[in-house]
């Protein structure tokens, strides 16, 4: 799953970036035109891993991973009047959801473009941006379906063009589309356009060290988007979390907790896109291996066996699941199986987070 980091030059998206994989990216390399987007591997927070790991003492552990890529933004160099470069559109398109960084903190130092800070019009600009690229799409996508239909008019062409008539006037109201009720059916039609306003939306309003303690205030502007679907906001100091990134662990608790600071902002950020995306973990042990595998909510057991190998999904004929929690009663399998709280489930089996599993396949 990739999540692509986005905002206005200086926001701190860079900054972010460097707290949470550990990285050490040039924090102003954007602003000098450089528009290779930065990309790495973040591990997802799990304490059910590490007491599975300390109990089945694997020779392994892995755990579940998010892909967090660092994208340019409104390039100077490159920058279209009021909108974002054909290269970083073409690469957002890709993601999975997107984190939008809106700066919030003052410096003197680091001048805002727009020379005075007000993380909601800077939202409401990228978001903007993103409406009105969405919104060609739609217009381009209409056009040909109504030289389509004039030859030929197939149900499924009608279907689309209604389809696309919602998201258009959605769009045209200046409505991200992740806010317009669209049926399960009707998804796979909007699928392969990769609408930004549909993409999950994480929003980290970029906060100054002296408000880690109290920053409810900044966050009022942002209510009525807090209780918009597939969105969710946070109120993070970049620059304190990637400091703390590049202390000792002793040396970051100390840290957070003269700071006020009861956890890891970026363990809260990690585990808010996995949640916000729509994932679950299900978990295989043994002596080789302790792993959390990823899964979308709602996966049947087959689907959940392919996420290990297509072969398991292919062959499947069972699966022998434990609860993450019944196991903890005994923290031992057989004892498990002994007390019944050891099942077998079929292919119409839904996964649920924190399963324990062991599926039975054959080829």
């Amino acid at each position: 799953m990739k999540i692509g980091i986005v905002g206005l030059p200086l926001s701190g998206k860079s900054t972010l970036f460097n707290a949470l994989t550990g990285s050490n990216v040039d924090t102003g390399a954007f602003m000098t035109g450089k528009t290779d987007a930065h990309q790495s591997i973040v591990q997802v927070p799990d304490d059910r891993l590490e007491k599975l790991n300390t109990i089945f003492v694997p020779k392994k552990k892995t755990p579940a991973i998010i892909d967090y890529i660092d994208l340019a933004g409104l390039n100077p160099a490159e920058q279209k009047k009021g909108g974002f470069s054909d290269s970083f559109l073409g690469q957002v398109r890709t993601v999975d959801a997107l984190l939008a960084v809106v700066r919030a903190f003052k410096d003197d130092n680091v001048p805002h473009p727009q020379e005075t800070i007000d993380p909601k019009r800077d939202l409401d600009t990228i978001e903007a941006d993103f409406i009105i690229s969405d919104l060609s799409i739609v217009e381009n996508r209409m056009q040909k379906l109504q030289k389509q239909m004039k030859s030929k008019k197939l149900d499924q062409d009608v279907r689309e063009y209604a389809l696309l008539e919602k998201c258009k006037a959605s769009l045209e109201n200046e409505q991200p589309l992740r806010l317009l009720h669209i049926a399960p059916e009707e998804e796979f039609m909007v699928r392969g356009y990769q609408f930004l306003t549909l993409k999950p939306l994480i929003i980290v309003v970029n906060i100054s060290e002296s408000d880690i303690a109290n920053n409810t205030s900044l966050l009022e502007p942002f209510r009525e988007r807090q209780n918009q679907a597939l969105t969710t906001i946070l109120a993070i100091s970049a620059q304190i979390e990637m400091e703390i990134s590049q202390l000792a662990e002793e040396e970051a608790a100390t840290f957070r907790q003269d700071l006020g600071i009861k956890q890891s902002a970026m363990d809260v950020l990690i585990r808010t896109s996995y949640d916000l995306l729509g994932l679950v973990s299900f978990f295989t042990v043994g002596s080789d291996e302790v792993r959390a595998w990823t899964i979308r909510k709602n996966t049947a057991a087959p689907q959940a066996a392919g996420a290990i190998h297509t072969d398991f999904e292919r062959g499947f004929i069972r699966a022998e699941i434990v609860h993450y929690n019944d196991f903890m009663k005994y923290e031992n399998m057989v004892k498990c199986k002994a007390d019944g709280l050891v099942r077998l489930e079929g292919k119409e089996y839904i996964v649920k987070d924190g399963d324990i599993i062991n599926f039975r396949f054959a080829i």
